[in-house]
């Protein structure tokens, strides 16, 4: 989260700098100095902004390197939940930048499908989200092409579904910059561990965007359930 941001965030919650600070646990001064750039708005800080001036997830930080697997991926469902995503509104919530989410998934060997389902369901919910810093993350871990698959689906969502439309420009931004660097060498979409008689049958039956992507899948759009 930039100052620009943090300001941007309380006035927009209506607070003044007194109010903003007393909510905040800070002293007016030092709030105003943020606000004026004077001092770095820290990840702690940024997070506690999010929640008292009700700003979308997309302003929490992002970390500065990625974690690989993950052994406990409930994790990764807690995290949709505080996301929003209808499926998973039992979970107990926890924060995170969806950026963040998307490539903790992508970079998983195996990951549940019904958390796979979800990725479109975040990239079209938050199409402003930190699409540089996930773009630049993807291709140091070589999953650009998982990434471009989930793109590219959404973009047909966007187009099926009006809720979603409003991610359609930014999505096809991303697409295209992704598309320069597309790797030529085949892979699966978080499901390294399928068995060889489904990957022969799924290497002459997967969509076109799969194809394209190089990615051995069978998902589509008409499969998610938010997409009915």
């Amino acid at each position: 989260m930039t100052n620009q941001q943090f300001k941007a965030g309380r006035v927009q919650a209506r607070l003044t700098q007194v109010q903003a600070a007393k909510r905040l646990g800070l002293s007016q001064p030092y709030l105003s100095q943020l606000e004026r750039s004077e001092r770095p708005v820290t990840p702690e800080l940024a997070r506690l902004a999010t929640k008292v001036y009700g700003l979308p997830p997309t302003g929490l930080p992002v970390p500065e390197t990625t974690s690989g697997e993950v052994s406990d991926t409930s994790k990764l469902a807690r995290q949709l939940s505080g996301l929003g995503y209808p499926s998973f509104a039992h979970l107990r919530a926890e924060q995170t930048n969806p950026a963040a989410l998307v490539l903790q998934s992508l970079v998983q060997r195996d990951l549940a499908v019904r958390l796979t389902e979800a990725l479109p369901w975040v990239l079209g919910t938050y199409p402003d989200l930190s699409w540089p810093w996930l773009m630049d993350q993807a291709k140091l871990k070589d999953v650009q092409n998982r990434l471009g698959f989930l793109v590219g689906m959404t973009k047909e969502l966007a187009v099926s579904r009006g809720k979603f439309r409003s991610a359609l420009e930014p999505l096809s931004a991303v697409e295209v910059k992704l598309e320069h660097s597309r790797l030529a060498r085949e892979d699966t979409l978080c499901r390294e561990s399928m068995p060889a008689a489904e990957r022969r049958w799924l290497t002459s039956n997967r969509s076109p965007l799969a194809q394209h992507w190089n990615l051995l899948t069978g998902l589509t759009v008409d499969q998610l359930s938010y997409a009915a």
